[in-house]
């Protein structure tokens, strides 16, 4: 996975998979997209940076389930309680929490997951339920995609115990664009 430099087998494997929106219409370009990064004092991690710059800013097709959102939006059930979201914190996590079900020693655990929700990461759609898959743009996890939901947030990937795919927005899309289910690890 390198999140430095578009591939660009990826970027043929994403263009493939997002044929049937809208050729590339509502594609950002890349002044919108360094603005975006510019205002939010990151950079985005590759493949996904050239693709909403040049394939499409969201897709009605998915993934995930109810599509994928734009750059600069959030799905519509996202409840943000007032709270900002600042992308240039880092991301908290490096494992998976279920904080539903696990104790972990953090001073302040309500502070974390809201951090888990607000910093770090772009929003990509909601499967729905309160389910959200994130893309981080900032910190150790860096390029990775997790889904956060209500009662906690794992990585998807090779290596989270949930599927052999391969980690980051290309391994993601590629994952969604094969069919697989979310879970599929042996």
């Amino acid at each position: 996975m390198n999140i430095d430099q578009a591939d660009a087998a990826e970027l043929a494997a994403l263009r493939e998979a997002f044929a049937v929106d809208d050729g590339g219409e509502s594609a950002l370009g890349w002044e919108a997209v360094r603005a975006f990064e510019a205002e939010h004092g990151v950079i985005l991690p590759e493949p996904y940076r050239t693709f909403v710059a040049e394939i499409s800013d969201g897709s009605f097709q998915g993934p995930p389930e109810y599509g994928l959102v734009g750059l600069a939006e959030l799905p519509s059930d996202w409840d943000d309680n007032g709270t900002e979201r600042d992308l240039a914190k880092p991301f908290p996590l490096t494992e998976q929490w279920l904080w539903e079900e696990e104790d972990r020693s953090y001073e302040d655990p309500e502070a974390v997951i809201e951090q888990v929700l607000n910093h770090g990461s772009v929003v990509l759609g909601t499967d729905g339920c309160a389910m959200n898959w994130h893309l981080v743009v900032t910190g150790p996890q860096r390029g990775r995609i997790w889904l956060v939901t209500d009662v906690g947030a794992m990585p998807f990937g090779a290596g989270s115990g949930h599927t052999a795919s391969a980690p980051g927005f290309a391994g993601w899309v590629a994952h969604w664009a094969a069919g697989e289910g979310w879970f599929d690890a042996a």
